[in-house]
């Protein structure tokens, strides 16, 4: 074991003149400094030398699964038919084996009989009629249904299970779990609305002589709370642990008027005395006598609450949760459906012989999911074969929050929040801001030859908010960082969080004329309908047909240092139009930190056990962001068709109106700001970008130039063609410029983008 006093506990890499050796204190892996691809043949070798030396081989460690419900199911996006089959997976693992001991405490988990730690899963397959080989696992968010209208890859089979532990703790105050899924059945967990959630129970560590192990945790009163209730939340869910004393005076409960996203400017920092507040308020308007964790009383001011200010709070907890079985729950769920005939009580595999190669999608938190499954190793099974040949992580760069002591899987990039501790690129790469040598979320899957594919896409509101930019150019931005020949990345122009809709982005209206009423929870500016479902579904079919039949991947396209694409965040950097009634915004940017939670955390993989909350801040990182043009917009990488003929300005930044973070990046939202309609107004708005009828002349216009950029878009393998032609009818069924009385020269204009259209 290794201290060397930067938080390196148990994992490091070592770069000789001819290997790497990968360490965590018991085993090591020698790999060739060239990392390659283990022959199929390797396996076999391997069985045939562990039976030669009379050892047992492993086997993936789903011990039982039950199957709550068998129903037909028909996706309601194509139409095709399947059976949909819900139930529960009961699996242990060895907390010595080598695939498991990275799992935060996890050999302070109670075992069986066996010395195996058991965990159980919620999960759903859908089985097509007739299969193509693949299975597709969509990672549930939060807990959420992620199948039914996202499957098109026909005859595949879909999967998605609980991974998030934490989630069956939320709903009670009795202690962890709220539901047991030893006794009760999917189809109660699940429910037909799917209202409640895809989940995983884990264990709860515990110390050898049975006591309660208690640490830090850092939580917040939601924004906007009024009166003498707050419930306690992460992201939108509640503190999942249990306050280890009711005694306040344990506890630190403290509000400011105003907070910087990096966290180094706090205004009118007050500590609330802890006579004047309470765990135990029960949702009631004063102080009663359960206990219910998720939410505070304040009885100390006049009126309780002060919805403009914000409210932190560190509590000490009790009972952590092993939530980084989920890792290994999902690796040996997909290994089981991969590979086994039956469980260990001999009930059928139900996808058992279909499945020839396994893909995994995951947007948002799901795609950090993804990310530290590869980063820690769990891509590789208890069998050493790989789990995923494809992996689809969508609009996240971030590793989880999910496998240190009392972790908090819900967070999105909330301040103090782990997210950006362990390497966020693929590539080995430095990190000079904590002194790491160079390392990758690539760098164990690499050595044993495990890595899969990856298809890597991102918009632009994950570099104004998400805090993406070191993925792409590190913790200092002095270069772009190579991208391994196994990552296919893909930047989505001028997008909010996840894209907008195709509907929206063909509907136009005029600018706002008065700005909306400042509020601690909305958003300064229109919402941002520029969408990247059409850009997904193209990437989608390409990377089925490059790990079916070789085609190559379209050549990657995302935003660069080298090429100026990447940028500092400030008006003039980004060149950004000075546009009436909407001041460029992105100078209120989520920048990623470098924070210190003590010298007990791993923070070349955020393991380990957190000592300092809230954490201090080391460094505020740079963000760069792509430039615009003389629109607003931005040009690099894939652009949707609604980009190429846009409607207004389309960003991936948007700012709180009011409260505590006002001016600052509003959670999860880009912002839009309509190009005016006629020639008139446009001047009479004094607006330096042109109106629809400058641009598009007619309603006729807007159509064959929709209709070319789709074309455009269709042969670069963007857009697939059914994709193009649903663009150009909702082009031609839209309002662009239907209420305008054209002019000759209106005409001349509508005339010339059809007749370079070809019409």
């Amino acid at each position: 074991m290794r201290k060397d006093g930067r938080g390196e506990i148990n994992v490091g890499i070592r770069k000789g003149r001819r290997s790497y050796r990968l360490y965590d204190g018991t085993h090591t892996v020698t790999a060739p400094a060239t990392p390659r691809r283990r022959p199929a043949g390797l396996f076999g070798a391997t069985l045939l030398a562990a039976a030669a030396l009379g050892i047992a081989p492993t086997q993936a460690r789903i011990t039982k699964i039950v199957i709550d419900s068998s129903t037909p199911y028909t996706n309601p996006a194509t139409t095709m038919a399947y059976t949909a089959i819900l139930g529960r997976a009961f699996g242990t693992l060895d907390p010595k084996d080598r695939h498991n001991a990275i799992i935060q405490d996890i050999e302070l988990a109670p075992r069986d009989s066996n010395g195996q730690v058991a965990y159980v899963t919620v999960f759903q397959v859908l089985v097509p009629a007739t299969p193509n080989g693949r299975l597709w696992y969509d990672v549930p968010n939060r807990g959420g249904n992620a199948i039914p209208g996202a499957a098109f890859d026909t005859g595949a089979v879909y999967v998605q299970s609980g991974w998030q532990g934490d989630i069956l703790g939320l709903g009670c105050a009795t202690g962890y779990p709220c539901v047991d899924l030893n006794t009760t059945p999917a189809t109660q967990v699940v429910g037909a609305s799917n209202a409640a959630q895809y989940v995983l129970q884990v264990p709860v560590a515990q110390k050898a002589d049975k006591t309660p192990i208690t640490g830090p945790v850092y939580t917040h009163v939601a924004l906007g709370t009024s009166g003498t209730t707050g419930r306690l939340v992460i992201f939108v869910n509640n503190a999942p642990y249990l306050p280890a004393t009711l005694d306040t005076s344990q506890a630190t409960l403290w509000s400011v008027s105003r907070q910087s996203v990096t966290g180094l400017r706090n205004v009118d920092r007050q500590l609330v005395p802890s006579g004047q507040w309470s765990y135990d308020c029960n949702g009631q308007p004063a102080p009663g006598s359960k206990l219910t964790p998720f939410y505070v009383c304040y009885t100390g001011a006049a009126g309780g609450f002060d919805p403009d200010r914000l409210y932190e709070l560190v509590y000490p907890a009790k009972d952590p949760l092993v939530l980084g079985i989920g890792y290994a729950a999902t690796r040996d769920l997909l290994s089981f459906l991969h590979h086994a005939s039956t469980d260990s009580v001999g009930t059928a595999n139900p996808v058992a012989g279909m499945v020839k190669q396994v893909l995994e999608y995951g947007v948002s938190q799901s795609g950090a999911f993804i990310r530290t499954t590869i980063h820690l190793g769990f891509n590789q099974d208890e069998d050493d074969r790989q789990v995923a040949d494809g992996a689809w992580p969508h609009i996240d760069g971030r590793q989880l929050f999910m496998n240190v002591r009392f972790a908090l899987p819900d967070v999105i990039t909330n301040l103090y929040m782990m997210a950006d501790e362990a390497p966020v690129w693929w590539a080995d790469y430095p990190d000079p801001v904590r002194h790491h040598r160079p390392f990758g979320i690539l760098t164990r899957c690499s050595l044993t030859g495990t890595c899969p594919q990856i298809l890597e896409t991102f918009g632009s509101d994950e570099l104004y908010e998400e805090k993406m930019s070191p993925d792409l150019v590190g913790t200092t931005a002095q270069g772009d960082i190579p991208l391994p020949p196994n990552v296919h990345r893909y930047y989505f122009p001028s997008t909010t969080h996840g894209g907008g809709s195709d509907a929206a982005a063909f509907t136009w209206s005029p600018p706002p004329t008065a700005p909306v009423t400042p509020s601690p929870t909305s958003c300064a500016y229109p919402g941002n309908p520029n969408p990247e479902s059409d850009q997904m579904a193209a990437l989608q079919a390409d990377f089925i047909a490059f790990l079916t039949d070789g085609t190559p991947m379209p050549p990657d396209a995302y935003p660069r240092l080298a090429n100026r694409t990447l940028v500092a965040p400030t008006r003039h950097a980004t060149r950004f139009p000075d546009i009436p009634g909407y001041p460029y915004g992105g100078a209120g940017i989520d920048h990623p930190e470098a924070f210190d939670f003590g010298p007990r955390v791993n923070y070349y993989d955020q393991t380990g056990i957190i000592t300092i909350e809230p954490p201090e801040i080391l460094a505020v990182e740079p963000e760069p962001v792509p430039p615009v043009n003389a629109d607003g917009n931005e040009t690099v990488g894939v652009p949707s068709v609604t980009l190429q003929v846009p409607l207004g300005t389309y960003s991936g930044w948007n700012l709180y109106s009011g409260g505590p973070y006002q001016g600052q990046q509003c959670s999860l939202s880009g912002s839009f700001w309509p190009f005016q309609e006629t020639i008139a107004a446009q001047q009479a708005a004094d607006d330096p970008r042109p109106s629809l009828e400058q641009r598009y002349g007619t309603h006729a216009g807007y159509v064959c130039a929709v209709t070319r950029a789709a074309a455009e878009a269709v042969e670069r393998r963007f857009l697939l063609p059914a994709d193009a032609q649903t663009l150009i009818t909702d082009a031609a069924g839209s309002n662009v410029l239907t209420g305008l009385v054209p002019t000759a020269i209106d005409q001349g204009v509508g005339n010339r983008l059809c007749a370079a259209e070809g019409r």
